[in-house]
């Protein structure tokens, strides 16, 4: 408590949990929060697009060793799917908390997907900071369960009414 009267201290209770490449900034949407989510999209995105080029070389090294059309096609069918999973994952981690151990398992897809991760960092990036709707929902439930605590202890106990 921050006085004698019982109201709360502003710097006690929950605080913000930080955002990758936003930090806090994310709740009053202050310190270059825009600038930041423009550099995101833009580098998620570059990002993504050097690394379909990087795909593109291994892709023409396959064609280069002259394997078959089978092997290619595979390569190409394999990181179509995983990327395709691993932007749905990333997307539904924005969303909800994602379960340790499903994400554990899911390691080597979501390695060898990486491009599907990246474009879906974009996209969010240009609506929000990626994750930012789940740790306001969490912040705000957090505030409200400590308003409604504090509201309970705060008071004279001497004038509350006693029932016999």
């Amino acid at each position: 408590m921050s006085d004698d009267n019982g109201t709360p201290d502003p710097a006690a209770g929950p605080r913000p949990e930080p955002i990758r490449f936003f930090g806090t900034t994310w709740v009053e949407h202050s310190d270059g929060y825009r600038a930041r989510r423009i550099g995101v999209a833009v580098g998620s995105l570059a990002a993504a697009a050097v690394a379909c080029l990087v795909l593109r070389f291994a892709y023409e090294g396959l064609q280069i060793a002259a394997v078959e059309g089978l092997v290619s096609t595979l390569m190409t069918v394999m990181f179509a799917i995983c990327s395709a999973l691993a932007f749905r994952n990333t997307w539904e981690s924005f969303g909800k908390r994602p379960d340790p151990d499903r994400q554990a398992s899911l390691r080597g897809l979501l390695a060898i997907g990486f491009v599907g991760s990246l474009l879906a960092y974009f996209f969010r990036s240009l609506t929000e900071a990626p994750g930012e709707k789940l740790h306001r929902e969490e912040y705000e439930t957090a505030r409200e369960q400590y308003a409604k605590r504090t509201k309970r202890r705060s008071g004279n106990p001497s004038k509350k009414r006693r029932t016999p």
